[in-house]
């Protein structure tokens, strides 16, 4: 579950603008949603080979040139797939949350 969640976070985060791997991770952790690069890199990585992202390279005035990430338009597609599963998801564990039990 927590794997989904992060994936859906990532495309969330991207969706908004292009970002480099360094900056999803302090957005993800900003959130509070603990991320190490053990696990970004893969999941960018299997996110990439899917193609739901793309990424370039942009050069660097601090270094070397960086991987920025970016949704492709199947990533765009699968990120609304996900909003409609997670809004479903809200609402059902909000309803089963708030409805009284009766015990008759």
């Amino acid at each position: 579950m927590r794997k989904g969640i992060l994936e859906y976070c990532i495309l969330l985060l991207l969706s908004k603008e292009k970002a480099y791997s360094s900056d999803i991770m302090q957005k993800l952790q900003a959130a509070r949603l603990i991320v190490v690069e053990g696990t970004l890199y893969p999941l960018l990585t299997r996110l990439k080979n899917s193609e739901l992202l793309a990424y370039h390279w942009i050069e660097s005035t601090q270094g070397p040139p960086r991987k920025y990430y970016e949704l492709t338009d199947k990533g765009k597609a699968f990120l609304n797939e996900l909003e409609s599963s997670w809004t479903e998801l809200h609402n059902t564990i909000s309803h089963i949350k708030n409805k009284q039990i009766n015990n008759s």
